[in-house]
């Protein structure tokens, strides 16, 4: 089909990451005849290089972490160290089982897909080995790479990024990590948990710093505790090499040397040269903007995923394609209310959250209006059988809805599926109390969270 000059597509769809092919897989069960072109492996960032294998990375450091720490469950184990292939091994095995689903997927729904570099020629095409890719709608969804900053040349050796990370070939025996985020702190926890000495170097005055105070600073305990360094509140200013690995210079002159320096300051869109401005596509700082419905200032061009400047996760680029094939079918659609997204960190503790902080409720709604209830895990089974620490914080509207949902301790992204429901169906904290949670769950915490937002706590003082 691509070959043929006379054929045109409903929908031709420029990158086959999680944006991409949501769109190409929701659009061709709509019916509409849909064309994916992509440059690398069908699956982008949170298939290859991105969500699913620092996730096994993860699972394998506490796997490590309970070997180490047997002991204390009355379990005789003995902790031999990583071996570092047969982590790759066990990691690439769970992408190519994913990848080979995903390819199954688009072939049942009749997908046509086209494995080349792509370039938005007109409004309407897409060139790729060396044919033209008529459309009658064009969806942009090229992604995004790592970012640096100007002066510090990622180079793959020491100096390195994310996608090095996930395949270098040896622990390190120590870590700079520059940026205190999700993709940072991640790696901090992974590698401490093999057995790296961590620093992570933060700007801004906490680690993970968009997810509500409390639980940054919750992070920080935990992490302390772990062992892992961090130096919060001062900015970067230069890289270096030494003899035996990098050395970090911060603004206030203060030094750190570690092995390798990992640059984990987030994530740039995938925009440059790809015709987008030749057809009129209106851009910022590289994003393509776009309104609720995912519609660029072109009326035949969408855009979703990391290249437009909304929330950088892959369930959001899920939802974001669903919306543009669902609406070019004709069917009634709702923008994605992005306060209303689950988010997840998952370094150990992990750190769950939904909604909006405290402070943000505060600044909207006045801060008398603005009801905040932290519910400590060291007052739940499971969390106990487990070994965690951690709270749930909920933010409400007074007398209202709870409004924020945010959550540290180990296998707290698991709880963020009824946390969501909480929030996007603008639960009271009555409504929560009077459903029963099984016990001994971790699920129980935010019942009995809500239990005492509701004035009647069970296991947790007034």
């Amino acid at each position: 089909m691509a070959n043929d000059a006379s054929t045109v597509f409903d929908l031709v769809i420029l990158g086959g990451g999680s944006g991409g092919y949501a769109a190409a897989l929701r659009g061709a069960q709509l019916g509409l005849d849909v064309a994916l072109i992509e440059k690398d492996k069908v699956g982008g960032t949170c298939l290859h290089k991105g969500c699913i294998p620092t996730k096994a990375l993860l699972h394998a450091g506490e796997i490590a972490d309970q070997a180490r720490e047997s002991e204390q469950f009355g379990v005789k184990a003995t902790f031999e160290g990583i071996d570092v292939a047969a982590v790759h091994k066990y990691k690439d095995d769970v992408i190519s089982g994913l990848y080979k689903g995903l390819q199954g997927l688009i072939a049942s729904r009749k997908v046509t897909y086209i494995e080349g570099e792509g370039r938005l020629s007109s409004p309407t095409s897409v060139d790729v080995n060396g044919q033209r890719i008529q459309g009658r709608h064009v969806l942009l969804a090229t992604g995004s790479v790592p970012k640096s900053l100007p002066g510090l040349d990622i180079d793959g050796n020491r100096i390195i990024s994310s996608d090095h990370a996930l395949v270098l070939d040896r622990v390190p025996k120590s870590a700079i990590i520059l940026g205190g985020g999700v993709i940072g702190v991640e790696f901090a926890s992974a590698w401490k948990s093999f057995g790296t000495d961590v620093t992570i170097i933060e700007g801004l005055k906490h680690l993970v710093p968009v997810e509500d105070e409390n639980s940054s600073k919750l992070l920080e305990r935990a992490f302390r505790k772990r062992g892992i360094k961090f130096n919060l509140g001062t900015f970067f200013e230069k890289a270096e090499y030494t003899q035996d690995g990098v050395k970090v210079t911060l603004a206030d002159g203060k030094e750190f040397e570690a092995e390798v320096l990992l640059v984990a300051i987030g994530r740039g869109p995938v925009s440059q040269g790809l015709g987008y401005e030749e057809a009129g596509v209106a851009m910022d700082r590289g994003y393509v903007l776009v309104d609720e419905y995912m519609r660029t200032n072109v009326p035949t061009i969408s855009a979703v995923g990391d290249l437009v400047p909304t929330l950088q996760l892959a369930h959001v680029g899920f939802a974001e394609g669903m919306l543009v094939a669902e609406r070019l079918a004709g069917l009634k659609t709702v923008p994605v209310d992005y306060d209303g997204v689950p988010r997840v960190t998952y370094c150990h503790p992990e750190v769950a959250s939904v909604g909006i902080t405290e402070a943000k409720a505060k600044e909207i709604y006045g801060a008398d209006k603005v009801v905040a209830l932290k519910y400590n895990l060291a007052g739940n089974g499971k969390s106990k059988i487990l070994k965690t620490a951690g709270e749930i914080k909920l933010v409400q509207v007074k007398d209202g809805a709870v409004v924020g949902v945010h959550m540290v301790g180990d296998r707290m992204g698991e709880q963020v599926g009824e946390a969501q429901l909480i929030y996007n169906w603008e639960a009271l904290p009555a409504e929560v109390a009077q459903l029963v949670h099984a016990h001994p769950t971790q699920n129980e915490a935010l019942g009995e969270a809500h239990l005492a937002l509701a004035g009647k706590p069970l296991h947790s003082h007034d």
